[in-house]
């Protein structure tokens, strides 16, 4: 779902679909004059009327497909939780706890949905793009509904009691990490929705700067880093230095433990998987934001989230 919706972002597809109906919009158009009723109310967009003017139908359908895919796919996934749910409440299979959890789970489903359609409206009024803001909203809570998904599954699935870390340190960092990754979950869909990703093309410095000048362009300073492109592009970079920071402080503390062979792993992973986003989010930048690594970037982010969520699970007690 999540690499869908990056998807639908960088094919520019987010906005071709103008109206939010929930159960009738799961049926696609059908015959010439159901896609021409809806061209006719993209032509009325901003988007339309400012960036893609020229369009014809079949430009408009290339687009129109993802959003289609990315929201019925949201449709999907709400029926594929709500139908297996009631039935399993009805058996009672489900302890009340675990209920209560899944009530949850579903809430924040709806609710991310609602966030959504709140992200494309924002781009349907004047200025035909989405408010980076509202863009981060939507993507940290789908990484938090995924994190919440994940750890609940954890809980169900695992059969043998974890063993207690007693380790201050590790504990620390690990909830460090997921704090710091979550910001800079949000900074990555800044310089998404700012396309800050486009400028200052080089590493590790800024041009022929560490801090390029217009990082502290916009007054108050506090602005530049939430709506400047350069002052966001400096924190998602500065953040990721500190996200591989966290992970490696957390290996060098576990070296010095006594770990379980699955608690080992999970960190042997995380250390990868982080080095290799690292190394991923470089390579976006220095070929200035290519499609298929922008996808795999933000695909590997929240890859690299499960298994922070996955580290705090396996050293946390209960």
């Amino acid at each position: 779902m999540v690499v869908i919706g990056g998807i639908t972002r960088l094919s520019g597809s987010g906005l071709s679909m103008v109206d939010w109906k929930p159960l009738i919009g799961a049926i696609p158009p059908i015959g010439q004059e159901a896609w021409q009723e809806l061209f006719s109310k993209y032509m009325e967009s901003p988007q339309f009327q400012k960036v893609n003017y020229d369009f014809v139908l079949a430009d408009f359908k290339s687009i129109f497909w993802w959003e289609y895919i990315h929201r019925l796919l949201g449709r999907l996934i709400g029926f594929v939780f709500l139908v297996p749910f009631v039935f399993f409440i009805t058996k009672g299979w489900l302890p009340k706890q675990l209920i209560k959890k899944c009530a949850v789970m579903f809430f924040l489903g709806g609710f991310q949905g609602l966030l959504g359609w709140y992200m494309v409206k924002s781009g349907l009024v004047d200025d035909p793009r989405v408010s980076h803001f509202r863009l981060a909203a939507h993507l940290v809570t789908a990484s938090i509904l995924f994190g919440y998904i994940l750890w609940v599954a954890l809980d169900v699935l695992m059969e043998n009691p974890k063993k207690v870390i007693n380790s201050r340190g590790l504990r620390l960092f690990s909830r460090g990490l997921v704090m710091m990754l979550l910001l800079q979950i949000v900074y990555g869909a800044f310089v998404a929705g700012l396309k800050a990703g486009l400028v200052y093309n080089t590493f590790p410095k800024m041009g022929e700067y560490w801090i390029a000048e217009g990082v502290t362009a916009i007054t108050p300073l506090w602005l530049s880093f939430a709506e400047g492109v350069a002052g966001v592009q400096f924190v998602h970079r500065y953040l990721a230095y500190t996200v591989v920071a966290f992970v490696v402080i957390i290996w060098l503390i576990a070296r010095r433990l006594v770990l379980s062979k699955e608690q080992q792993i999970v960190i042997q992973v995380l250390m990868v998987v982080v080095l290799m986003q690292f190394i991923l989010g470089v390579l976006t930048l220095l070929n200035a934001v290519p499609f298929s690594l922008a996808v795999l970037h933000q695909m590997l982010a929240l890859i690299l989230f499960g298994n922070v969520v996955l580290l705090n699970h396996r050293i946390s007690v209960h």
